[in-house]
């Protein structure tokens, strides 16, 4: 199985993650907003294949900034693929059974967040804005404050992501420096860089920013 590295969280009762690598039949040579309306209907038949419909998956704008907010708690915009998006976050949280997570990457990393004993989730974007601005960190202060998770308490993941020497910043360590400075002691690095196999994974710089983008996924399934 690809996704191996998630393995981690699929021990977490109440909780369904994924990772949606590079789709081969999809031609990308195109800017994101094209490359995400190719997508789209991929991506919506891999979110209802974990048992969730359109209205129960909420996806962050992505605008390379630190700013994570509550999934479900806020108004959203159209994105290109005229799906909703919460505006001007980089990373969504939640706590409320039968909600999904969407992130999307082609090079700059998806976290994962996991609390294993209240059942929150998080997932966040962060490349090398993101990191700068330490959106891990701050997702943990939020859920903490949003719903009393102990950082003890979270698993987290760290995604393929670009990584020297294909790129010049090493943010991947640092996202793992951050994990630990934010008291999360079961956090997992892939260690897989996305530049190195373009094959199973979309790579903005090596593809000169004409490529299709990666979906990371992470649902709190309903108690009913």
């Amino acid at each position: 199985m690809h996704d191996d590295f998630l393995r981690p969280l699929r021990l977490v009762p109440g909780i369904t993650v994924d990772f949606i690598e590079r789709v081969p039949e999809l031609a990308m040579n195109v800017d994101r907003d094209e490359a995400m309306r190719r997508l789209r209907d991929h991506h919506s038949k891999a979110v209802q294949g974990h048992g969730f419909t359109t209205g129960q998956w909420w996806r962050a704008e992505q605008v390379h900034s630190a700013d994570v907010a509550i999934a479900g708690e806020n108004s959203t915009i159209l994105a290109a693929d005229g799906l909703p998006v919460i505006s001007g976050v980089d990373g969504l949280i939640c706590q409320k059974p039968g909600l999904m997570l969407a992130i999307y990457v082609a090079d700059c990393g998806a976290i994962w967040l996991a609390d294993r004993v209240n059942g929150a989730i998080g997932l966040l974007h962060s490349g090398k804005k993101g990191t700068e601005g330490n959106i891990l960190g701050r997702a943990v202060i939020m859920m903490k404050e949003a719903f009393g998770s102990r950082p003890e308490d979270l698993i987290g993941v760290l995604g393929p992501c670009i990584r020297p020497p294909h790129y010049e910043v090493d943010f991947a360590a640092e996202i793992v420096r951050q994990a630990a400075a934010a008291g999360i002691r079961d956090f997992y690095d892939c260690k897989t860089c996305t530049a190195s196999d373009l094959h199973r994974y979309y790579s903005y710089r090596k593809e000169m920013g004409r490529t299709g983008r990666m979906m990371a996924l992470i649902g709190s399934l309903s108690n009913s």
